[in-house]
């Protein structure tokens, strides 16, 4: 079974990847074609990871006993493009699950 830190990890990893398609790919595309497909098929699971994502933040931020600083920090960088890789480097890296 996963560890609460290995499931954050995963969820940030694919947060951070559906997050960079939906603005880098699928919105672009949507507005050159007039066809928002691929807007509506990453818009959900995106949407979910990013709720999984500030919860598992939050339970990982006990866990490890982040101060409220750090939360804010990890919970900001999932509006980022790129900011949950930034996060799996900077505070999660060398932690050990």
């Amino acid at each position: 079974m996963l560890s609460l830190l290995n499931s954050f990890r995963i969820v940030a990893l694919l947060e951070g990847v559906s997050y960079i398609l939906l603005l880098f790919f699928a919105s672009p595309y949507k507005y050159f074609t007039e066809d928002p497909t691929y807007v509506k098929l990453l818009g959900m699971p995106h949407g979910l990871l990013f709720i999984l994502y500030l919860v598992l933040a939050y339970m990982v931020s006990k866990e490890l006993k982040w101060n409220r600083k750090t939360l804010a920090i990890v919970l900001i960088a999932s509006v980022i493009p790129f900011g949950t890789f930034y996060i799996e480097r900077k505070y999660l890296k060398n932690k050990i699950s």
